[in-house]
């Protein structure tokens, strides 16, 4: 009779032994995949942001040269957080050790991915209102 994985590993849990994780613990692919999704949400915001401004009426240009200035400028940022975890070894790369500097860096990464594009938006909104 063939035992399903999760019978197996019920079994294992009830032993006392240690339940094998479904993927291995790889500190690299996950910041990967953070910089990726958070680069994602943060263009997607921007144009929102962007679009919102425009739609308000101000024919300036400054929003849409903002928006490109932007978005190819949170790339080298975030690339500097995913360089980091990429010059892990094999070793390095699955120690649980690293998990609160992976939490550390995963939450610098999502805050600038969601605060950014209001608070730059919200400065040159500012910049364009200022009588001169």
């Amino acid at each position: 009779m063939v035992e399903t994985t999760a019978a197996s590993q019920i079994r294992k849990i009830a032993s006392g032994a240690k339940p094998v994780p479904a993927y291995p613990l790889d500190w690299r692919k996950r910041m990967s995949d953070t910089v990726a999704y958070a680069l994602l949400v943060y263009t997607a915001l921007q144009i929102l942001v962007t679009m919102h401004v425009l739609a308000d009426g101000n024919a300036s240009m400054l929003p849409l040269v903002a928006l490109v200035v932007l978005v190819a400028g949170i790339i080298p940022l975030f690339r500097h957080y995913e360089r980091h975890w990429e010059g892990l070894d094999d070793v390095a790369a699955a120690d649980p050790a690293l998990r609160s500097r992976y939490r550390r860096d995963r939450l610098a990464v999502w805050l600038f991915a969601i605060g950014l594009p209001f608070a730059v938006t919200g400065l040159f909104v500012a910049a364009v209102s200022l009588p001169g």
